[in-house]
């Protein structure tokens, strides 16, 4: 794992705190001041209290109840939830570092999700539906397990995914999350797969350099443009 690399595992952190986190650590990282421990690259794994947030495509009439805060992420996509037993990961890299290509940065970002919920026994995919993680629900149906929305400034991402372990599942319906009416939301607890945040973070980072190493690669030209 390069030293220049910071991971971070927290509970639960207010939206607002980490997306100003981000913020400062997105500057830092582009900046590059010789000595400064915030321009470390950072994969950071919180959670969040509930909370609606609008990417920048989000469409007024996709906020239904807005029961909890809402909050204008800066991010691709529309609106989403975040709330307790959903985990949530940050990833701020330099792509100047890297392959510069936002298509491929998406891609393996959804591969590493794809490829851990499988080591729980979960089969997912990226799907015509939609950006995020697709999977089979409890009745048969293709519903939404993960979410992915990304920033890109000055070639350093944030933003990043999350991953519905155990959330209450009604809280999606305050919105018509990621725009997308005619497709529901799943977890893995609903599909009988409970994980603990622990057990989901260890698979996740074991993951890690593999999901690195697909950052040098060309994207496929068949992959669709990002969040």
């Amino acid at each position: 794992m390069p030293e220049s690399l910071e991971i971070r595992r927290d509970g639960q952190v207010p939206y607002r705190v980490a997306l100003d986190a981000q913020t400062a650590r997105n500057a830092a990282i582009a900046a590059q001041v010789a000595g400064d421990p915030d321009a470390r690259e950072l994969i950071w794994l919180l959670e969040h209290p509930p909370v609606y947030t609008a990417g920048t495509s989000a469409k007024p009439a996709d906020m239904l109840d807005p029961r909890f805060d809402v909050v204008e992420a800066g991010r691709g996509g529309q609106y989403t939830y975040h709330g307790p037993g959903q985990r949530v990961g940050y990833v701020l890299l330099d792509l100047k570092t890297r392959a510069r290509d936002v298509r491929g940065f998406v891609h393996a970002l959804e591969g590493w999700v794809i490829d851990t919920l499988r080591d729980f026994g979960v089969e997912s995919w990226r799907s015509e539906a939609g950006v995020g993680i697709w999977t089979q629900d409890i009745d048969g149906s293709e519903a939404k397990i993960g979410a992915i929305g990304v920033r890109i400034r000055r070639w350093v991402t944030m933003h990043g995914f999350a991953v519905n372990l155990d959330p209450d599942l009604s809280h999606f319906t305050g919105i018509v999350p990621c725009g997308i009416a005619t497709k529901g939301v799943t977890s893995l607890a609903r599909l009988g797969k409970p994980v603990s945040v622990e057990a989901w973070d260890e698979a996740l980072l074991a993951r890690l350099p593999q999901f690195l190493g697909k950052l040098d690669q060309p994207c496929p030209p068949s992959v669709g443009q990002g969040a």
